[in-house]
C-alpha cells in the first residue's frame, strides 16, 4: 500500500513537472517580453534614483528616460533614414522596375523586343490592390501585435521600478532570516550587472555605428551609412553580430577593388581587436564576466531551442545563470563581488 502511495505521489509530481513546463512553453513569449522589462528597469534605474535624489519624482523620471529614448530614436530616423532611401535607391539603380521594362522595349527589337513587351504584360496581370488586402491585413495584425509588445514591455519597466522594493520585500519575507542578506545581495548584483550591460551595449552600438561609418566613408564603400549602422546594431547578437557585419563590409567593399576590402577587413576587426582588449574592459568593466567560450554556448543553445529572436536574450540570461551558479553552487558571497557600474558610478550595497 505504501509502495502504491509513494508511486501515485511521484506520477502526480510528475505530471505536474509537465504542465507546468508545457504552459511555461506556450507563454513564452510573455516571459521574454517580461525578462526585457526587467532588464530596461535595470539600466533606467540608477538614473531614475539620481534625479529622485535631486527631488525629481520617479514617474517623472521614467517619463524622462522614455522621453530621452523616443528623441534620440527620431533624430536617427531623421538623421540617418533620408540617407539611407537615397542609398537603397541608387543599389537599385534609381528606376522602377516598369519605367526599365518602357526603355528598354522602346529601344530594342526582335527576341529582346518580345521579352520585355511579354515581361510588361506579365507586370499588368500582376493582382490588384483588392486582390492584396488580407497579406496587407496581415502584415498590419503583426505591426499591432509588435507595437503592443512594445508598449507592454515598456510599460512593465515602469512599474516594476516602482514596484520593485515591495516585491523585493515580498521575496524576502519568504525567505528564512539566516538567508535573507544573501538572496538580497545576490539580487542587487544581478540587477547591476543587467543595468550595466544595457548601458555598456548601448555606449558600444554608437561608438560602433559612428566610427565605422567615418570609416566605410573615407574607404569610399558605396552604402557606407546602411554598413556603419548594420555594423553597430548587430552588435546586440553575440559573438556572430560582429563577424557578420564584418563579412557584409567586405563583400561590398570587393565590388570597388581587392584593396578596398582589405582595408575594410582592417578597420572592422581592428576595431574588434580595440573594443576586446581596451575598450570593452574599461566601459564594461566586470558588467557580466562572461567568458566568450559560454557566450558562444548559450547563444547556440537558446537559438536552437527558441529561435534567432530569443538570441538578443542570451547573454543577460548566461549572466544571471551564472551569478546564481557562483552564489548557490560555488558558495561565494555577492557582497563581496564588484558592482558593475556603466555611466553611473557603483555604490555600497545596503545592510540586512
Amino acid at each position: 500500500m505504501a509502495v502504491a502511495k509513494k508511486a501515485l505521489v511521484w506520477t502526480l509530481v510528475a505530471l505536474c513537472v509537465v504542465v507546468v513546463a508545457l504552459v511555461l512553453w506556450k507563454v513564452r513569449v510573455v516571459i521574454a517580453l517580461l525578462f526585457v522589462a526587467f532588464i530596461i528597469a535595470a539600466a533606467m534605474r540608477p538614473g531614475v534614483e539620481w534625479l529622485h535624489a535631486r527631488r525629481v519624482p520617479r514617474a517623472v523620471g521614467v517619463l524622462l528616460h522614455y522621453a530621452g529614448l523616443i528623441g534620440v530614436f527620431a533624430l536617427l530616423v531623421w538623421l540617418i533614414v533620408p540617407h539611407a532611401i537615397q542609398e537603397v535607391q541608387q543599389a537599385l539603380g534609381g528606376k522602377t522596375a516598369q519605367e526599365e521594362v518602357h526603355a528598354a522595349a522602346a529601344h530594342s527589337s526582335g527576341l529582346e523586343h518580345k521579352f520585355f513587351v511579354a515581361l510588361d504584360e506579365r507586370l499588368h496581370d500582376l493582382p490588384s490592390p483588392s486582390a492584396l488586402v488580407h497579406p496587407a491585413l496581415t502584415i498590419t495584425k503583426t505591426a499591432l501585435e509588435v507595437l503592443a509588445g512594445i508598449l507592454f514591455t515598456l510599460a512593465v519597466a515602469a512599474y516594476w521600478i516602482f514596484e520593485r522594493e515591495r516585491a523585493e520585500e515580498l521575496v524576502l519575507s519568504l525567505v528564512p532570516r539566516p538567508k535573507r542578506k544573501v538572496v538580497r545581495d545576490t539580487w542587487e548584483l544581478i540587477d547591476a550587472k543587467l543595468g550595466a550591460y544595457v548601458r555598456g551595449q548601448l555606449l558600444m552600438i554608437t561608438f560602433v555605428s559612428t566610427v565605422l561609418s567615418c570609416a566605410f566613408f573615407a574607404l569610399g564603400l558605396p552604402y557606407w551609412l546602411l554598413l556603419g549602422v548594420f555594423a553597430g546594431l548587430v552588435e546586440m547578437v553575440p559573438v556572430v553580430g560582429p563577424l557578420l557585419a564584418g563579412g557584409v563590409a567586405i563583400l561590398v567593399a570587393l565590388t570597388v577593388s581587392w584593396q578596398t576590402a582589405l582595408l575594410t577587413a582592417v578597420a572592422v576587426y581592428g576595431l574588434r581587436l580595440l573594443q576586446d582588449y581596451v575598450i570593452n574592459p574599461k566601459v564594461m568593466g566586470r558588467a557580466v564576466n562572461l567568458s566568450p567560450l559560454v557566450v558562444l554556448t548559450m547563444v547556440s543553445v537558446v537559438a536552437l531551442l527558441f529561435g534567432p529572436f530569443y538570441v538578443l536574450l542570451s547573454v543577460p540570461l548566461a549572466a544571471v545563470l551564472v551569478t546564481l551558479i557562483d552564489v548557490i553552487v560555488r558558495d561565494r558571497n555577492p557582497a563581496e563581488e564588484p558592482v558593475p557600474a556603466v555611466i553611473f558610478p557603483s555604490k555600497e550595497r545596503r545592510a540586512s
